[in-house]
């Protein structure tokens, strides 16, 4: 038997679709620098209305938790720009 092979008809492990969770993981870092960049900004405006100043370590802290849904809504958008492209 030269020159045959067996072709497997398993699916390569690349192929698939990328979970929501996935791709959230993938992109917390972003989202949660983009939540902290905005937390200080919005610090800024409601200092010049009279409160007090929003620290960048602060907004820092507040943008680890405040990260993951923002980090679940960037993976369902992605996912969802993936998706039509598929189509």
């Amino acid at each position: 038997m030269s020159g045959t092979r067996s072709h497997s008809q398993k699916a390569p492990a690349t192929e698939g679709k990328w979970p929501v969770w996935r791709l959230a993981i993938l992109l917390y870092p972003a989202t949660a620098l983009t939540v902290a960049i905005n937390l200080f900004l919005a610090g800024l405006i409601l200092h010049g209305l009279g409160f007090s100043v929003l620290a960048p370590i602060t907004a820092l802290w507040w943008c680890l938790p405040l990260g993951v849904p923002a980090s679940w809504l960037a993976g369902r958008w992605v996912r969802g720009l993936m998706d039509e492209a598929d189509e």
